[in-house]
């Protein structure tokens, strides 16, 4: 048995390569695990003497996970077969894009996030969950939803916590002040700290609108929005958020700020508190120590009325290319990256938050602040089912009022196109 780990570059020249000798098709991939091998042997050129060859995508900080876990598969399956896995870097907020423009050529297992889910499913790209009942029972309902299209399964579930919640400084905040927003900034301003989010962003900015009433998703074409966050006759209208959002950029305990300066903030003690995610988890431990805190998002004031902020949940899961020339092997290593074992070990490495139930449920896991934050969040938070149109539009939006209008524009007017825009057709 053989691995590799090397460069998405080699690999893709390899698997173009690869395609262009074999014409492979998904119509001729094999799917069960005892013809798995027999069939991919014969598919293959001479040169690979019956070796089942896979290629993993998998993003950059988790290679050396990876490795580890394409190891440990193949000591569990070595004597039905002779492995050649190429494990290859591959962002998983590009991976839909990377495999779409070659799918033939692409890998035979990858992780991506839940919103490429219908893209995928409308390109014909995935092969659905073989033991589907199986992975729906082991993983969490959410999680299941996420990772699955009309009723079926098309992807293995592997975390829980791509979303975010509010991060706070305990020297700083009682559990009682990270309620409200109201509050947080009141605390804030008195201590002459800042409490942070990116509000230019397009998706953070959906906390606002997201528990409001307000309405804003994908269409059945799987491509435009629907959205009327510009509403004037709904309990709360877009322009009370709008108004909202302004009172809040000129808070003086309040401070605009990506990921990047919300981390260089915590880390010089001008930042108290801010919304994120788990990924920046360990570095604020570090920072903070004995008085890191993790809650799920606050109550923020709206037409006099406090608002539960909302957020986007987001999943991550392995998919299997229906293109595969191995399909049932691609199956049976995408099940085994993905199983509890596994999980926990990512969570342990790689500090994300367990979409396998019994791997959530752990000691370990109830003990980490940011898991149990997004895990809280979730009541509040929804599944990003937006179209391309969206991003744009509404990051123009949520730049001004972090700016605080300072073209004086009409709110209305301002809600009108950004909603114009979002609910754009590409057809058009």
């Amino acid at each position: 048995m053989k691995r590799k780990m090397v460069s998405l570059l080699v690999v893709s020249a390899m698997v173009v390569s690869m395609v262009c000798g074999c014409g492979s098709s998904a119509a001729s991939s094999e799917t069960g695990m005892e013809n798995s091998t027999e069939a991919g042997a014969e598919n293959e050129t001479a040169g690979d003497n019956g070796t089942v060859s896979l290629t993993v995508w998998g993003a950059a900080e988790d290679q050396e996970l990876l490795g580890e876990i394409v190891e440990s598969f193949e000591q569990e399956y070595g004597s039905q077969a002779q492995f050649d896995i190429t494990i290859a870097e591959q962002s998983e907020s590009t991976c839909k894009d990377t495999l779409l423009g070659d799918l033939e050529g692409g890998a035979d297992v990858f992780t991506f996030v839940d919103d490429q889910l219908m893209s995928f499913v409308a390109a014909g790209a995935l092969q659905p969950v073989d033991n589907a009942d199986e992975v729906k029972k082991a993983n969490l309902e959410d999680a299941v939803t996420a990772s699955s299209v009309n009723d079926t399964l098309y992807a293995y579930p592997l975390t829980a916590d791509n979303g975010y919640f509010m991060y706070y400084d305990k020297s700083v905040f009682t559990d009682a002040d990270v309620t409200t927003l109201d509050q947080m900034l009141a605390v804030a301003t008195a201590a002459n700290k800042k409490v942070t989010m990116d509000m230019s962003s397009a998706w953070y900015l959906y906390t606002f609108f997201g528990n409001t009433g307000m309405e804003c998703g994908l269409n059945d074409d799987g491509i435009s929005n629907h959205c009327n966050w510009n509403a004037t006759d709904t309990a709360i209208t877009g322009v009370d958020v709008a108004n909202a959002m302004l009172a809040i950029a000129a808070n003086p305990g309040f401070l605009n700020a990506t990921d990047e300066s919300f981390i260089a903030g915590v880390q010089d003690g001008t930042v108290a508190a801010g919304i994120s995610g788990v990924w920046n988890a360990q570095t604020i431990q570090e920072a903070w120590g004995d008085n890191y805190g993790a809650v799920k998002l606050p109550t923020y004031t709206c037409a006099g009325q406090q608002i539960q902020m909302s957020s986007f949940s987001g999943y991550k899961m392995v998919g299997v290319n229906a293109y595969s020339k191995h399909t049932g092997w691609a199956l049976k290593l995408a099940d085994w990256i993905s199983n509890e074992q596994n999980q926990t070990l990512r969570f342990e490495e790689r500090g994300q938050g367990p979409a396998n139930i019994n791997a959530a449920n752990s000691e370990a896991v109830k003990q980490s602040p940011a898991i149990q934050a997004v895990l809280s969040q979730a009541e509040f938070s929804s599944l990003q089912r937006i179209g391309g149109n969206y991003w744009e539009p509404v990051q123009e939006f949520g730049t001004e009022m972090a700016n605080g209008n300072p073209s004086g524009k009409d709110l209305q007017t301002m809600l009108d196109n950004m909603v114009d825009g979002v609910t754009l057709s590409n057809a058009k």
